[in-house]
């Protein structure tokens, strides 16, 4: 009764505030005029290169601040989303990539300007890049995965014009640049907030911002709420017109069922981070429209560390992937609302194609799994355990009920392990865990990019730990590789390796559930798997 209780005053506390930033005197704009954005989790810093930064502090620099290019988008599954493939300019009215691949040039629009209406020169995308390749900020490691490492390749051609010069032709240093953090700050306001210590205004840039976006910042307060009016003088969107919506309200309401009511309501006009389960009873209802994307940029896994024993041993491995039961998993995990990334056929034994993510010809097979585990030598196999993070649990648990039921029927005794975030972040950190459930997401989905970064390395991200010199040497290969008929082929090799080496198994990549008022159109699933206001408008 008590938890009722609090959801409900929760809902009606969270309502109220909406309400009364609503009617505030000073935001006398229509309901109709102002979007309000309600999340799980919250903004805490304005500058999306903090360490830290959560991905609604991402979604949020998107428009409060220009880069020199951004991404196109594409329709996937009948839906909009990012493509990475077409880079469209945003403060660069052109660019030009050499013959070589070893320059770009951009040429900066005539009319940007800063919030404050000062002009955005080559002076200020210098010092902003410069910042981002040398400050010790997120950006760094961003860039370079596109061979953006060092100041010296940020050249000033005139106070409209900039050269970018890179060692190597890289297909991903266009595409890095439309990312979170090479964002556009306005380089003579930030230095007046810089200091000997901090030369880059990290602190300042932290809770203040000094950008070019469709979107001021009229209100912060950090792990609640943001404020946004219009900057009536971007146009970056259209030749015409700013973005639509005059105000947006971005406020952190912790209790998915709540937030389920506020949209449900119309007190809030999107989320994004419902329960599957509110998420088809919303849908179901029929008075809200919900798109709903795959996420192609990200997947989700169930992780063996490679250096452990027993998931040294690659029979282990593969008797672990026949002995899942996937279908009851996703159903019990996701509500079936998403891409499975298992049960392929492969009709020649081969990967269909160079891209990852794919589907796998795995499914479960209890006799198999029995088999590989004879040859592995554990015929009456081990025990272990499954760990995943509390944060993650309304998918996590049920999944993991499910894992230790039919790795049970093989012999695999597993103990169930439900982890705090940081413990569970500092024991991947230290390639500690020997097995668990975890997703990734690759702002830049090209399948070297995942090799590179998930397969390869003492790193975090290459949670498996695998340490295979030949898979990582056709991974860099093709990171430079411009023939795209070389670039499939090993792709496919790599495709063919996984399957073989099965060092993490792919389970399936989530819908993500965008759920708003029958009013809201423009929606686009974005690399950073956040809302970008600057797309929305209210028929």
């Amino acid at each position: 009764m008590r938890f009722v209780s609090f959801r409900s005053a929760t809902t009606i506390l969270a309502t109220t505030a909406l309400l009364l930033i609503a009617t505030a005197p000073s935001h006398a704009q229509s309901r109709a005029e102002t979007l309000r954005y309600v999340t799980g989790a919250s903004v805490n810093t304005l500058d999306p290169n903090i360490p830290g930064a959560t991905r609604e502090s991402f979604g949020l620099s998107m428009s409060t601040y220009d880069r020199l290019v951004s991404f196109g988008r594409k329709q996937l599954n009948g839906k909009w989303v990012f493509d990475l493939d077409t880079i469209n300019g945003e403060l660069a009215e052109s660019y030009d990539v050499s013959p070589d691949g070893l320059k770009i040039t951009f040429r900066l629009r005539k009319d940007a300007k800063f919030q404050d209406g000062s002009p955005v020169t080559a002076e200020d995308v210098k010092w902003s890049l410069d910042r981002c390749v040398t400050a010790p900020i997120l950006g760094k490691a961003q860039l370079l995965t596109g061979s953006l490492t060092s100041a010296d390749q940020f050249k000033v051609i005139d106070p409209l014009t900039i050269e970018v010069t890179l060692p190597k032709p890289d297909k991903l240093a266009l595409p890095n640049l439309a990312t979170v953090y090479p964002m556009i700050i306005n380089s003579k306001l930030a230095k007046e907030h810089a200091t000997a210590d901090d030369p880059w205004a990290m602190a300042w840039l932290k809770e203040h911002t000094a950008g070019s976006g469709a979107y001021v910042v009229e209100s912060f307060k950090p792990g609640e709420q943001v404020t946004l009016k219009r900057n009536e003088a971007w146009n970056r969107g259209s030749p015409d017109r700013p973005a639509f919506f005059k105000r947006i309200i971005v406020q952190s309401v912790p209790e998915p069922a709540t937030r389920a009511n506020l949209v449900e309501r119309g007190d809030a006009d999107i989320v994004l981070d419902l329960q599957a389960s509110d998420v088809q009873s919303l849908e179901a209802k029929g008075k809200l429209k919900v798109v709903s994307t795959p996420q192609y940029n990200a997947i989700t896994y169930v992780s063996m560390n490679n250096q452990i024993p027993p998931f040294d041993n690659v029979n282990v491995r593969r008797a672990i992937a026949f002995a899942l039961p996937y279908e009851d998993m996703f159903k019990a995990a996701l509500f079936g609302r998403g891409m499975p990334l298992y049960g392929a056929s492969w009709p020649d034994g081969k990967p269909l194609n160079g891209i990852y993510p794919f589907q796998q010809p795995v499914k479960l097979d209890l006799d198999k799994a029995k088999e590989y585990l004879k040859a592995a030598g554990f015929p009456e196999g081990f025990s272990t355990t499954f760990s995943f993070n509390v944060g993650w649990a309304s998918q996590a648990e049920p999944m993991a009920a499910l894992i230790k039921e039919s790795l049970g029927k093989i012999g695999i005794k597993v103990d169930i392990q439900k982890l705090p975030d940081a413990q569970m972040s500092t024991l991947i950190n230290e390639k500690k865990l020997p097995f668990f459930t975890e997703g990734i997401v690759a702002w830049l989905p090209s399948t070297d990019y995942f090799y590179r970064n998930f397969y390869t390395g003492n790193q975090r991200w290459n949670y498996s730990s695998i340490n295979n010199p030949d898979l990582a040497a056709i991974a860099q290969g093709a990171r430079f590789e411009p023939d795209k008929a070389k670039y499939e082929e090993a792709g496919r090799k790599l495709n063919a390796m996984h399957f073989d080496l099965m060092p993490q198994i792919m389970l399936w990549q989530p819908n993500q559930d965008a759920v708003m008022a029958a009013t809201v159109e423009g929606y686009t699933y974005e690399f950073h798997r956040q809302v970008d206001y600057r797309n929305l408008s209210r028929k």
